[in-house]
């Protein structure tokens, strides 16, 4: 875990010139900057196709940072100072003088430091470039240095489990696992790490957090956007690949390890593979009851009218691509025998929110009368993960009169309310990270192509049975009936996510 500022570190991003370097890296770069945690020594090279002048590129980015940064604007003379570490290589990533030439831009670099310097190869590309670049980069020797060479990789992580360890095998042959930085911003929110310390940090919650007391564990993420400028690649992954396998599995596992013990990148990780091996396999024969996937109608959203996922650009007009998973997993241990976890996402949904909500056993003996459980609901632990990052309690607790009357009330955190301070972009706390070497809140290879191993039998199920029903759910709702009966069958129903009105207090 980070304590201190970096050492010198120079991080090139192949494909700078896009939307993500523009919206997310850039930006919490910026607010790194601000707030004092980049190295003393740092550079950005940023390498793209496109040909620019370094002017008019910082000009874009600037544009970006005044755009998307949580906090503030990039105004003189702080944009000034930031501005001086970014540096632009217009080149072609296929051919191998580019690495020649980056080369001896990050020898030139450390010359004029008189240092030697991490270098973070950020791959902010299409997954189709990947495999080229890594192989170019070790071919010029920008890989030998185990210790401060370091190579950033966004999702997807393969399109199943065999493209999965094939990706694997070819990232370690050019280089060590730690070298390797498989990036899920999902992990770098400030209430995802905070599951962590809410859980492991206080004697109040890890003695009920087991199968005794839990009745079952629900994880949501729900959007109201529909594909956008994503068309193309959404449909050819679906919301179990583009959602499931990585956000929500990675959600699951923070629910779900064992006590870690200590707080080191291995130990955590370890724990989390734990858990992914400790899935149950969903039955061939049985896959309706433990899966649901939904693609949804055209509707209203916000009091606009949106269209049908088919409708939307770049999507086939007959496509059965899913846009709304939802499944329901079992982890065969100790701790968690016989609870099932409910995980289920959407775009075109009711509301934009992530929560995890945690069910607990009714007491063993109601000692009190009828009339005055008619308001009675169960003890339920609400972790939103957005917006309004915070937690919530659940309880019951007498009402105000004469008579024993129960109903719920709730105890609510939030980092707004508790800190007074803005919450660090995703982006900020895992660049941070890549730079200091700290890889606890990255996935390491078996972790990917375990939750390959759960993920393969749903989508090879729904790969060979076409569904028949598609549009199921209308825009602006919560998914397909079957989601509900997913949860029916069980004597369970979906928690309707509150969305956490910070005004409520």
């Amino acid at each position: 875990m980070r304590n201190n500022r970096p050492e010198a570190s120079i991080l090139v991003i192949f494909g700078a010139g896009g939307d993500l370097s523009w919206r997310k890296l850039i930006p919490a770069l910026f607010n790194l900057h601000l707030n004092n945690w980049l190295p003393e020594k740092f550079a950005i090279i940023g390498v793209d196709l496109k040909p620019i002048e370094l002017e008019k590129y910082l000009a874009h980015l600037r544009q970006g940072i005044n755009n998307f940064s949580r906090s503030i604007h990039a105004d003189d003379p702080d944009w000034q100072n930031f501005s001086a570490f970014i540096h632009y290589l217009s080149a072609d990533f296929k051919e191998s003088d580019t690495y020649t030439t980056l080369a001896n831009q990050l020898k030139a670099v450390e010359q004029e430091w008189g240092v030697k310097a991490n270098k973070i190869f950020y791959q902010a590309t299409p997954p189709s470039l990947v495999k080229m670049i890594i192989e170019h980069l070790g071919q010029s020797g920008l890989l030998d240095d185990r210790q401060r060479n370091r190579v950033v990789l966004e999702k997807p992580f393969g399109h199943d489990l065999v493209s999965a360890i094939k990706l694997n095998t070819m990232i370690t042959n050019q280089l060590d696992e730690s070298q390797i930085f498989r990036i899920d911003h999902f992990l770098g929110k400030e209430t995802v790490q905070n599951i962590l310390a809410f859980r492991f940090a206080n004697a109040l919650f890890e003695p009920i957090w087991d199968q005794r007391y839990i009745d079952h564990v629900q994880i949501t993420v729900a959007e109201t956007l529909g594909v956008e400028h994503r068309g193309e690649y959404y449909d050819q992954a679906g919301a179990l690949r583009d959602m499931v396998q990585n956000h929500l599995m990675q959600l699951l596992c923070m629910i779900a390890m064992e006590p870690p013990v200590s707080f080191t990148d291995n130990e955590i990780r370890n724990k989390k593979v734990d858990v992914l091996h400790a899935i149950r396999p969903i039955p061939e024969d049985k896959l309706s009851s433990f899966a649901v996937r939904g693609q949804y109608d055209s509707g209203i959203i916000q009091d606009k009218a949106v269209p049908s996922y088919r409708e939307e650009p770049d999507i086939k007009q007959d496509s059965t691509t899913e846009s709304f998973a939802a499944i329901k997993l079992m982890i065969d241990n100790w701790r968690w025998q016989d609870v099932p976890f409910y995980l289920r996402t959407g775009k075109r949904m009711s509301e934009d929110v992530s929560e995890i909500s945690i069910q607990f056993k009714p007491v063993p003996h109601q000692s009190f009368p009828p009339t005055s459980l008619e308001d009675w609901q169960p003890n339920r632990l609400l972790i939103h993960v957005q917006p309004n990052e915070g937690i919530q309690l659940s309880f019951q607790a007498k009402q105000p009169g004469p008579q024993m009357k129960l109903g719920p009330v709730n105890m609510r955190f939030t980092y707004q309310d508790a800190f007074h301070a803005t919450i660090p972009n995703p982006y900020e706390t895992l660049l941070l990270d890549v730079m200091q070497g700290d890889a606890t809140l990255f996935m390491r290879a078996d972790q990917v192509e375990a939750a390959w191993t759960v993920m393969d039998p749903i989508l090879q199920g729904w790969e060979s049975t076409n569904p028949d029903n598609f549009p199921n759910y209308e825009a602006g709702t919560w998914g397909p009936k079957a989601a509900d009966e997913l949860l029916k069958q069980d004597g369970r129903h979906w928690f309707i996510p509150c969305c956490f009105d910070r005004s409520k207090k």
